[in-house]
């Protein structure tokens, strides 16, 4: 019998807190402990790499990530088992923070100071993961188009690579797709990892 996801429960309590903390707590220490930048990084703050990654200030950002994670987060954490499960996720937030950083320093030439926050990164990691291992699946694409799981995830990488190349030119929306790619690029990894060691 499917275990009850603890894990998955608990990231979505945090995230919750997290957010309930931009509207609570002063702006200034939001701002320095829960974004993620160049600037934050070369101040010696390296554990926004982390909590950037349940922070939300938005509610429909909020809303979609989470809505997500408990879509493929319980399935992955009884496949994997809790500890494994966390560590997979805090790594795919963990290179996507990063890849951020990287994406919006040395390849869009943003300032130093472009901050980013929210799971996507982490989530992004836990839909290739789980698309990887059940291809065939069927999962409703923003809620309402049915597809095979791979296809929606090769749709969302897609969508990253233009939006990224649309960027790059100057255009785009305010997305952090290179966190996006990060997490997604994790997810990729690990699979092969697991049947690496599966043989």
């Amino acid at each position: 019998m499917p275990r009850t996801p603890n894990i998955t429960l608990a990231i979505i309590a945090i995230n919750i807190v997290v957010f309930i903390a931009w509207y609570t707590l002063p702006m200034r220490t939001m701002f320095e402990h829960f974004l993620v930048s160049l600037a934050h990084l070369q101040a010696g703050h390296y554990w926004v790499l982390i909590t950037s990654v349940f922070s939300h200030n938005m509610l429909l950002h909020i809303a979609i990530n989470m809505f997500v994670l408990w879509s493929f987060g319980g399935v992955l954490e009884n496949l994997l088992g809790g500890k494994r499960f966390l560590g997979f996720y805090l790594t795919a937030g963990i290179v996507a923070s990063v890849s951020h950083v990287v994406t919006s320093t040395w390849l869009l030439g943003r300032p130093p100071d472009s901050a980013a926050l929210g799971a996507s990164g982490a989530v992004a990691g836990l839909l290739l993961l789980f698309s990887l291992m059940f291809p065939r699946h069927r999962i409703l694409i923003f809620g309402v188009l049915p597809a095979p799981a791979m296809v929606a995830a090769l749709a969302f990488i897609g969508i990253d690579l233009w939006g990224l190349f649309a960027q790059f030119e100057g255009g785009g929306l305010p997305i952090g797709h290179g966190a996006h790619l990060g997490g997604a690029l994790t997810g990729i990894v690990y699979y092969f990892m697991l049947r690496s060691r599966a043989r």
